[in-house]
């Protein structure tokens, strides 16, 4: 049984495929004394649209340097859907004589197209792997298994890719002898976390004839992640007596340990769910990482996804009658509450023509009692934010509730409580893209309720030098939103409160005051 580690290729989908000198220095010094047989490095890629990094595209100095590093053989991956037989040679020609296998990453109704692929890697000279997805849902693709026949011409491996983290051993084991009986082509497994089964799995799949096993460092890789390398090579250590050099083992998996705590890869609820019923990863992962959807909200949306149900509740539409001259939008940023008198004051000499928008609940209680019509955006946690912040009260509450158009992709939760006070909107007209943000309600609330003046409050955003990525996005999103809405041309927009927004016009609420 062979071993091959992917941490370069698949933890690229963390960090966009770039990685320190220093991590991929200590990465190959380590794997140099493991008994790790094969480490993908990265995508051989066409261009694509998006910014990708380093170990995307592997350019050839990428290629060099890693063979002068390692001792180990080199493994680069094809991207089936991006890449066809004309593609090969300058895809290729810089890895021959520094990469020995080569490996084509599939959807099982492309299965014929990757046989063509696959020939035209066969004749420069490489090892060939096919990774082929979805394996727990093979059975369903038609005509895939009886494909298989032609695999033994021109692959090496064929992996079975346990995408979704869903599959059990005995499922391994069904799946192994389906492949089996239709080709004689070495097996090979890829295992996800999601159930934290990807160990079992694994050893299962060795003990059931897999010739190779794919695992990564601290399991970083997509999603819930995969075999943790260094948890396998303790266990075949163990149980097969394999030799490991630990220090070697501890030295990679602490480079790696430090950038897991900035990424937070791994299973949790979510992931568990998604694996469970062999739901796609890639939303979960933008979810969970953006984190203003609550795990209710996930796992609600992934319940909608295997109902196939587009959203489990329509709501009436939102047509407000009444109409206003101002909006004051409540963000969710400190300003909202330091500001909060002053705020209060404004609105109060204003208040036969101005209402309170609030895109985020995060500051509602700070203006409970205010006399003005209030509208509160429900957005992924809101409608738990707003049970916490009104406990005991929401059977008083005389707002109303906005929604995002239907169908939500997050499903839909509302308070039973304020049921026949929310509402939905028909449509976001100023902007196509995230509909379903926080902002992008509130400002199309504001549209709606026909005002003819957006002012902002608490949209603080952030300072450059201790912004995260996570809060540069947020940012981002904003930025954008703010430029869309001025674009619009419907009414104006300015900010009351101090802010970090660069487009974002400041008239300061004490100049309202004097």
């Amino acid at each position: 049984m062979k071993i091959l580690d992917c941490t370069l290729r698949d933890g690229g989908y963390y960090t966009e495929w770039d990685f320190s000198k220093e991590v991929v220095e200590k990465y190959f010094k380590s794997f140099n004394d493991l008994p790790v047989d094969y480490l993908e490095i990265g995508y051989r890629s066409n261009p694509m649209k998006e910014y990708l990094g380093e170990y995307f595209y592997c350019p050839q100095y990428v290629l060099e340097q890693a063979h002068t590093f390692s001792n180990k053989k080199l493994v680069v991956i094809l991207n089936e859907k991006d890449v066809r037989e004309e593609h090969v040679p300058a895809l290729l020609a810089p890895c021959v004589g520094i990469i020995s296998m080569v490996r084509i990453a599939l959807d099982p109704e492309q299965l014929s197209r990757a046989l063509v692929l696959a020939e035209a890697i066969k004749k420069m000279g490489f090892e060939v792997g096919f990774n082929v997805m979805y394996m727990s849902k093979w059975k369903q693709y038609k005509g895939f298994l009886d494909e298989l026949k032609y695999v033994d011409a021109v692959a090496d491996y064929f992996y079975m890719v346990d995408s979704y983290g869903g599959v059990y051993p005995k499922d391994v084991i069904e799946t192994m002898d389906l492949v089996k009986q239709r080709t004689a082509c070495k097996i090979g497994f890829h295992g996800h976390n999601n159930l934290e089964l990807a160990l079992i799995n694994s050893l299962t799949a060795v003990e059931h004839g897999a010739a190779m096993i794919d695992a990564t460092v601290t399991g970083m890789g997509r999603g819930a992640g995969n075999l943790k390398t260094e948890l396998l090579l303790t266990a075949l250590n163990a149980r097969k007596d394999v030799k490991v050099d630990f220090n070697a083992l501890s030295n990679v998996v602490d480079a790696f340990e430090k950038l897991q705590e900035h990424y937070s890869w791994g299973t949790n609820l979510p992931y568990m769910v998604s694996g469970a019923n062999s739901l796609p990863q890639k939303d979960v992962m933008e979810w969970v990482t953006k984190r203003f959807y609550s795990f209710n909200s996930i796992i609600r949306a992934l319940h909608n996804q295997k109902e196939k149900v587009e959203d489990n509740q329509k709501l009436p539409l939102f047509q407000p009658a009444k109409r206003y001259a101002k909006a004051v939008i409540i963000g969710g940023g400190p300003n909202a509450q330091q500001h909060q008198a002053a705020v209060m004051e404004y609105m109060q000499r204003n208040s036969d023509e101005i209402c309170l928008i609030h895109a985020s609940s995060k500051n509602a209680g700070s203006y409970k009692g205010i006399r003005a019509d209030q509208y509160f955006c429900l957005v992924g946690n809101e409608g738990h934010r707003l049970e916490n912040i009104f406990r005991g009260e929401l059977s008083h509450f005389n707002g109303q509730c906005v929604l995002p158009p239907f169908p939500r992709k997050m499903g839909t939760y509302i308070p039973e409580a304020i049921q026949e006070k929310s509402f939905e909107l028909a449509s976001v007209d100023f902007t196509d893209k995230l509909r379903d943000s926080h902002t992008a309600l509130a400002l199309q609330t504001a549209l709606t309720l026909g005002v003819q003046e957006v002012l902002l409050v608490g949209y603080d955003g952030y300072q450059d030098k201790t912004i995260t990525q996570l809060e540069k996005g947020l940012s981002d999103e904003n930025e954008s939103l703010f430029d869309a809405f001025t674009a619009y041309g419907k009414c104006p927009l300015r900010s009351l409160t101090p802010t970090n927004y660069k487009n974002l016009p400041v008239v300061s609420v004490y100049a309202y005051l004097v």
